[in-house]
């Protein structure tokens, strides 16, 4: 059974930083791309960005490209999403999410199966 655990969500001003953690068990977490992805109030969720197994390939939505870095740590199963310059628009519930197949490279929500609880992010002006 996969289980994703996110943390790290909170209240912050903008302009200010976030790091969020999710830490995965259930899968052989080498073998998987993982995505962050976020819903604002009243919305579907929309892609954050992705990370591949390997840790060499990332893919970014427009709104937080140099803004935000993904990255991830294999020994201990956990990727992150480094969140910088924070704006209000960024407010929103967070989630962490495995694609339903290892060895699969994803931008399309649908194809990810696993997903965590979520963190609330929310940003100040």
């Amino acid at each position: 059974q996969v289980q994703l655990v996110e943390s790290g969500g909170g209240l912050v001003q903008a302009g200010g930083s976030l790091r969020l953690s999710c830490t995965a068990s259930g899968i052989t977490f080498t073998r998987y791309t993982m995505g962050w992805f976020r819903r604002h109030p009243g919305k579907e969720p929309e892609f954050v960005a992705t990370i591949i197994w390997g840790g060499d390939t990332r893919n970014y939505a427009d709104s937080v490209k140099g803004r935000f870095t993904i990255s991830r740590d294999n020994a201990q199963n956990t990727v992150y999403l480094q969140m910088n310059n924070l704006k209000p628009e960024d407010t929103a519930v967070y989630y962490c999410a495995a694609p339903i197949a290892p060895y699969v490279y994803t931008l399309e929500i649908a194809n990810f199966g696993s997903w965590g609880q979520g963190t609330q992010v929310t940003v100040s002006s």
